[in-house]
């Protein structure tokens, strides 16, 4: 049994950093799915893979793995590089700009 622990991304429909903080182990799949011919539905029968367990910090989740006997891969997380405007969302609608501001 296998797992991957890494630390989520922000979703990407919102510019907040919520849920992004925590650490997830998830179980890696071991079985392949199989596609139902009537409905089309995909199933299987590993129930592992179903299963995300989230910590506080990463040495939380990698001495769960080794206490389990879980082999994991650790993901760490790319460093965001923050987006930092002069003047910021509001120098465009600024009265003293030297252009004129167009879409």
């Amino acid at each position: 049994m296998s797992a991957r622990i890494y630390q989520p991304t922000r979703n990407a429909m919102q510019s907040g950093q919520g849920k992004t903080k925590k650490w997830v182990l998830e179980f890696s799949q071991s079985e392949v799915r199989n596609i139902d011919p009537l409905m089309g539905w995909t199933s299987s029968g590993d129930m592992d893979s179903q299963v995300k367990l989230s910590f506080e910090s990463k040495d939380e989740a990698i001495s769960y793995a080794d206490q389990k006997g879980i082999t994991y891969t650790l993901q760490e997380p790319k460093e965001r590089k923050h987006v930092i405007r002069n003047g910021g969302y509001g120098d465009n609608f600024a009265t003293n700009r030297k252009e004129t501001w167009t879409h």
